[in-house]
């Protein structure tokens, strides 16, 4: 079974090669597309995919190794990425030494508790206290999670001829992006975290044994999760936030 087989139906808990159709007015739209190279692509598996990688805290598996050889596999599919320039300046730092873990994760709880102590009690939302508390709950379980994954950018933005800061993220964000749904494809859940500046980043990069020419961009825990199931989260409707070749105001004005 091909890897893009196993995603599709692990997305879908089915056969990746159903179609699945919609009826609209006086039309039906199927929910496949014609790959450039003749194959089908499953849309209905896609949108799932892209609506249900959630960030995962509660449900991580604690207990259950991580292979490498699938951590590298989806790391394959997340170097697939648009990178500025062609650059190529991605590197990816794996961490599943319990030793190291364990350094990573007294420095993230140091910062990160301390963060939510200082915040939590001015958040009167819902959603938002259900975050809190489930970061809470990730930080003191760090040191736990069979693996940490840290993306890297070969450069510094405060060395000799950085590139300017929209370049220099927008080269590693969608290589991240595309490594959670890789990951979430195979039943894995991951969270993106970048809990660590300033001095905390010194000591981090020391933790990790990065060299200066390095920026670690974020700190993503991942693991198998206690089960698959996870639904689209609560967003405001998209024509709400949306505009047309110019902005308007919240009611329609220039």
């Amino acid at each position: 079974m091909t890897t893009t087989t196993r995603a599709a139906e692990h997305c879908t808990g089915g056969s990746a090669g159903a179609s699945v159709t919609s009826t609209g007015t006086n039309k039906t739209r199927t929910s496949r597309a014609v790959s450039p190279s003749g194959d089908f692509m499953d849309i209905a598996a896609t949108d799932h995919l892209l609506s249900t990688t959630r960030a995962v805290r509660r449900r991580l598996d604690l207990e259950r190794p991580v292979e490498r050889e699938v951590i590298l596999e989806c790391l394959r599919l997340a170097v697939q990425a648009p990178t500025g320039g062609n650059k190529q300046a991605w590197r990816w730092l794996v961490v599943d030494d319990p030793a190291v873990r364990a350094d990573v994760a007294d420095l993230y709880a140091h910062r990160t508790l301390e963060t939510i102590d200082r915040q939590y009690p001015r958040i009167r939302d819902p959603q938002t206290r259900r975050v809190y508390d489930s970061a809470r709950y990730l930080a003191t379980v760090m040191a736990r999670v069979p693996v940490l994954i840290v993306p890297c950018v070969r450069g510094r933005l405060d060395g000799p001829g950085a590139a300017n800061a929209a370049a220099f993220y927008g080269s590693i964000f969608p290589a991240i992006w595309s490594l959670q749904l890789a990951l979430r494809s195979r039943r894995m859940g991951s969270v993106l975290t970048t809990p660590f500046v300033g001095e905390d980043e010194r000591r981090y990069t020391e933790i990790l044994g990065l060299p200066d020419t390095m920026t670690p961009i974020a700190l993503l825990p991942v693991a198998y999760t206690i089960g698959d199931e996870f639904r689209p989260a609560e967003r405001p409707p998209i024509e709400t936030i949306t505009r047309w070749n110019r902005w308007t105001d919240e009611e329609g004005r220039p």
